[in-house]
């Protein structure tokens, strides 16, 4: 793992990388075992420190453009169009299609308190899926015996769809190491925040704000303690990894 103040020493390369370029690519996304992820300037930032974490991200099936900055980024680094496509429009895809043709749901991450909303909510909008839960341990690393009844949980219930939720980087290090152990023939994919955002312990920025790619604002002004380091320091240092990327 690199020292968190060497930030010219690049592991991940956001040119180099395959984005799903369409939001109607989903529709045509093979109907198998497939890990979906998430890239936005936070986790690239992350992902620059943390090889396991880069490595998860670039050997996922599909990365989608969860952040506008990483938009912007592909379009100046290499004239790239990527759609923004988020977490929750992923998560929103999934459960319609999995909706129409009923199945079953597993949501793994949050607090009991979360996944309960989820559960209410989702009997409502999405009333041919069921839903399973399982609330893992707060805590920053699971031991072996935790990650065990984790897969077992999920492997017993055998889902359509599997949802992780465990805030980047956990949430996609648990997907790609554990991978193999998944007895799945599902989209897996890991969305973090957007457990919060369907519970609604999270109020989402509202669409005028998301359609001009200020909902990092919107989180910055409504949570300004929590979020300052991220969104202030860490924009202008995705900034420098995108200067020194152009130069290479």
């Amino acid at each position: 793992m690199l020292k968190q103040g060497d930030i010219f020493l690049m592991v991940l390369h956001l040119k180099k990388i395959l984005l799903l370029r369409k939001w109607e690519n989903l529709y045509f996304l093979p109907k198998k075992k497939l890990l979906i992820n998430t890239i936005n300037a936070h986790s690239y930032n992350i992902a620059q420190k943390d090889t396991l974490f880069a490595k998860a991200l670039i050997e996922g099936a599909i990365l989608l453009a969860d952040g506008f900055s990483i938009v912007i980024a592909k379009k100046w680094l290499n004239k790239e169009n990527v759609e923004h496509i988020t977490g929750v429009d992923l998560f929103t895809y999934e459960m319609e299609e999995l909706n129409q043709k009923g199945g079953l749901c597993f949501f793994l991450g949050s607090n009991e308190n979360v996944l309960s909303f989820i559960k209410q909510h989702a009997t409502i909008d999405y009333p041919n899926i069921q839903v399973v839960t399982y609330s893992p341990p707060y805590k920053s690393e699971f031991t072996e015996e935790e990650n065990s009844a984790m897969i077992q949980a999920i492997n017993n219930a055998n889902p359509d769809l599997l949802w992780i939720g465990m805030t980047a980087p956990k949430q996609e290090k648990w997907a790609y190491i554990h991978y193999n152990e998944l007895n799945v023939d599902c989209h897996i994919g890991t969305i973090g925040a957007v457990f919060d955002f369907y519970a609604g312990t999270i109020k989402r920025a509202p669409l005028w704000w998301q359609n001009h790619g200020l909902e990092w604002l919107y989180r910055l002004i409504k949570e300004p303690r929590r979020m300052w380091r991220r969104y202030i320091i860490g924009n202008m240092v995705f900034i420098l990894y995108m200067c020194k990327e152009k130069v290479l």
